[in-house]
């Protein structure tokens, strides 16, 4: 069972994050996972977060001035939750995140977004540095294929099993939407 002051954390869904030339993505129903999750945590008045990359790369379609920046209106934020603004990676630097969880009194925050190997990774395991209780859903996240230092392309699906295995016990634990609504 998890208590209800763990957090949803919601990181970076963000419209530019379909650009094709970010390569093929994996888990096309991530979105739809990241829904679910976020229906259930508003239904029980348990804390949401929600987290917006704000690129300073002057080619990246997440920078504030380009249409990609906003949020997909699926996951977008409602009422009074926050948002955090973020220009690197972890959603810890540069913002008060870390404090407005500990006011919040939680200890236990899921992480969710885009992308598995970029900014879900690292703010899942800077969050367990900091000594939260950190789960990682692992078709609530998605990643895209990448062009390795070898010259080698790696498909989408093995960017993303390799950073949740990476992330795994040392650093969070990775379960799916419906093992994690079964604990709600």
């Amino acid at each position: 069972m998890l208590a209800d002051h763990t957090a949803l954390l919601i990181i970076d869904v963000q419209v530019g994050l379909d650009d094709p030339h970010l390569g093929l993505r994996n888990n096309p129903q991530a979105e739809q996972n990241m829904a679910r999750l976020l229906t259930e945590w508003r239904a029980r008045g348990r804390p949401i977060f929600h987290v917006q990359h704000m690129s300073i790369h002057p080619h990246s379609p997440l920078r504030p001035d380009q249409p990609g920046n906003a949020i997909k209106p699926i996951v977008a934020p409602q009422g009074d939750e926050p948002l955090f603004r973020k220009s690197v990676n972890n959603a810890f630097i540069g913002t008060d995140l870390e404090q407005r969880l500990r006011q919040a009194g939680v200890q236990s925050i899921v992480v969710i977004g885009l992308t598995t190997g970029h900014c879900v990774s690292t703010t899942a395991r800077m969050a367990s540095d900091l000594g939260f209780k950190t789960i990682v859903v692992a078709d609530a996240t998605a990643a895209h294929a990448l062009r390795g230092f070898d010259g080698v392309d790696y498909p989408a699906e093995t960017i993303h099993t390799l950073s949740l295995v990476s992330l795994q016990d040392e650093f969070a634990t990775i379960v799916t939407t419906d093992q994690l609504l079964n604990l709600t």
